[in-house]
């Protein structure tokens, strides 16, 4: 069979025929666990009115923000059953299932979100999406991001010793569980819900997190120290999933990967756009700022490269290319 596109090579891997199927109406059902003012949660109701808009009508998205739906692991299994049609997700739990997507959480791979968005269109990162059909049943649109990742802390922190043996809360993967065990530290890992006061009562000494968040939910209020450190990009995908997507027509599959690419994009200009004032807000609420690059984690980043040089070899490499040329 001749693959064509993303859509034609999902009809493959599910072993059905490559013509298009008939354009039905449908109500689409989208899951994402950002609240509802949280730029992916935006952007994703703009993509239900686009849709609507585009297919004059005819398809609909019933947006479902702050996991109403279910943990990330929770919305990937109905993707996979056809029960969910389509998400936000992070990378997190994609990689949990595609080991290759791990690399993209390699420390200072990108300095800032501007070379975050860059690198996630090169083909070193999009040829990782070719994986998603057979091993996680669903289909990759395109990135999105949210902002570069810091560390906020209840505690103290002059050296990177400082953070080992306190608990942090991560997001559930493994390339930044081990970059937290490798400091010594207790990654633990908390839906986002459960954070604020995961922090206040003591559950946990402090959190990874970017800057919109700690600035937006209040997490700043809870921190003696905020480690301002870039330390690695938090991609976002967007993604369709696999049993619904074999069934739309290719018009439809042209019409959802273009609207859901372009509202994908403006997620990625809102965060290039707004992270510095972000970063202007946290850094005026009077907590210890702590500016901090690649030589405080000097050790912890050599022992995850010896990590994941060897788990995902070429992926990291191609990666690290093409950051090297993006940097110049």
């Amino acid at each position: 069979m001749k693959i064509r596109k993303i859509g034609t090579l999902i009809a493959a891997v599910a072993g059905v025929c490559a013509f298009s199927a008939p354009a039905l109406a449908k109500d689409f059902r989208m899951g994402l666990i950002t609240p509802p003012p949280h730029i992916w949660t935006q952007q994703a109701n703009g993509f239900a009115e686009d849709l609507k808009e585009a297919s004059g009508g005819k398809h609909t998205v019933s947006v479902f923000p702050a996991g109403q739906l279910g943990s990330e692991a929770q919305m990937l299994q109905q993707m996979q059953t056809g029960a969910l049609d389509m998400a936000f997700l992070t990378i997190a739990e994609a990689s949990n299932r595609v080991e290759n997507l791990g690399a993209l959480y390699a420390p200072y791979l990108v300095r800032n979100v501007a070379e975050a968005a860059e690198i996630l269109k090169t083909p070193a990162a999009t040829n990782l999406l070719k994986e998603l059909p057979a091993k996680a049943g669903v289909v990759g649109i395109g990135y999105g991001m949210a902002g570069m990742r810091q560390i906020l802390t209840a505690k103290p922190v002059e050296t990177a010793d400082d953070l080992s043996g306190m608990k942090l809360r991560i997001t559930p993967l493994d390339p930044i569980r081990d970059f937290y065990i490798d400091l010594g530290a207790a990654p633990t890992p908390l839906p986002l819900p459960a954070v604020y006061d995961a922090l206040a009562n003591g559950q946990v000494d402090g959190i990874d997190m970017d800057l919109e968040l700690i600035w937006a939910l209040k997490f700043w209020e809870k921190a003696d120290t905020i480690l301002v450190s870039n330390h690695m990009m938090f991609p976002m995908v967007g993604v369709v999933s696999a049993r619904v997507w074999k069934d739309m027509s290719e018009e439809d599959r042209k019409m959802i990967t273009d609207l859901m690419s372009k509202r994908l994009d403006m997620v990625m200009a809102e965060y290039k756009a707004k992270e510095s004032g972000w970063e202007e807000k946290v850094r005026g609420t009077g907590k210890t700022i702590k500016d901090v690059g690649p030589e405080f984690f000097e050790e912890e980043i050599v022992e995850w490269e010896e990590t994941w040089s060897k788990r995902t070899p070429e992926a990291l490499s191609g990666l690290r290319e093409a950051a090297k040329n993006i940097k110049k």
